[in-house]
């Protein structure tokens, strides 16, 4: 199963449109205006499903994963000079990275791929695929991606 993730061209702070792989929306993301970044998802109804929320005054981006008001994970970059490693507080998933950061697998305790995101080059906007195993997982790979574009963004300030 896969999802399309794409930035809003236009847009003052973050904002996202994820589609499925019938072109339809399925979630939208909009940034808040809040210390930080603050990423609210929403579902194809307009709810409120979870928001993504960094951490401030830490030395190394941190996020928080909240899905329908509670704390279920937290995404971290650590300091390393080449190769980028981020660890993930879920289920006992880990996530990697290749050099650039334009790919990620993340993988359960016992080292299966749940999810992979891919970022297509060559987009006058952010341009994700992010394909799952289960739609179970569907919602926490979106936010683990969104906090891993967040985490780049606030790197490179």
């Amino acid at each position: 199963m896969k999802l399309l993730f794409k930035q809003r061209f236009f847009s003052w702070f973050d904002s996202y449109d994820i589609y499925n792989e019938q072109g339809e929306t399925v979630y939208t993301v909009k940034g808040e205006l809040a210390w930080g970044h603050k990423l609210n998802i929403y579902d194809a109804h307009g709810v409120h499903i979870g928001t993504i929320r960094e951490e401030i005054f830490t030395f190394l981006p941190r996020f928080n994963i909240i899905i329908n008001g509670e704390q279920v994970g937290c995404i971290r970059k650590e300091f390393t000079f080449f190769k980028p490693v981020f660890t993930l507080d879920y289920k006992n998933w880990t996530v990697e990275g290749d050099y650039f950061e334009w790919e990620y697998d993340v993988r359960d305790g016992y080292g299966n791929t749940v999810v992979t995101a891919s970022k297509e080059l060559f987009n006058w906007t952010d341009t994700y695929t992010i394909e799952y195993d289960d739609k179970a997982n569907e919602l926490t790979a979106l936010m683990i991606v969104l906090a891993i574009d967040a985490a780049k963004c606030s790197q490179n300030k």
